[in-house]
């Protein structure tokens, strides 16, 4: 199976350069694997200096090739919608900050 190939319109170093300003160490490894896969270290090599494997880092490559770096970060969806309503959420908030009454709950916090 021939190796995967990693888009190269950007040099091995501005890889480094923008995973040394990343805020998001996860996607600071994954910048600096593909840099060290595009200087020519192994696909191997290069996703154990990242702290991945080789799997894991294909299919980092994969999401480079289509996004570039953009691609790297992890994307969170906004989750399930909550299905209190205001009210119950109120509500909620209060039991909560009031905290458990020893006497019935049998536990102090």
């Amino acid at each position: 199976m021939p190796a995967l190939w990693i888009r190269d319109d950007i040099e091995p170093r501005e890889l480094r350069r923008l995973a040394k300003g990343e805020k998001d160490p996860r996607a600071a490894r994954r910048l600096l694997a593909i840099a060290g896969a595009l200087d020519g270290l192994s696909r191997e090599t290069a996703a154990r200096i990242a702290g991945m494997d080789r799997q894991t880092l294909r299919d980092w490559v994969i999401r480079y090739n289509r996004a570039g770096p953009d691609g790297l970060s992890d994307h969170w969806g906004p989750g399930c919608p909550c299905r209190l309503n205001d009210g119950q959420q109120a509500s909620l908030k209060a039991i909560v900050l009031a905290g458990p009454d020893p006497e019935v709950d049998g536990v102090s916090t």
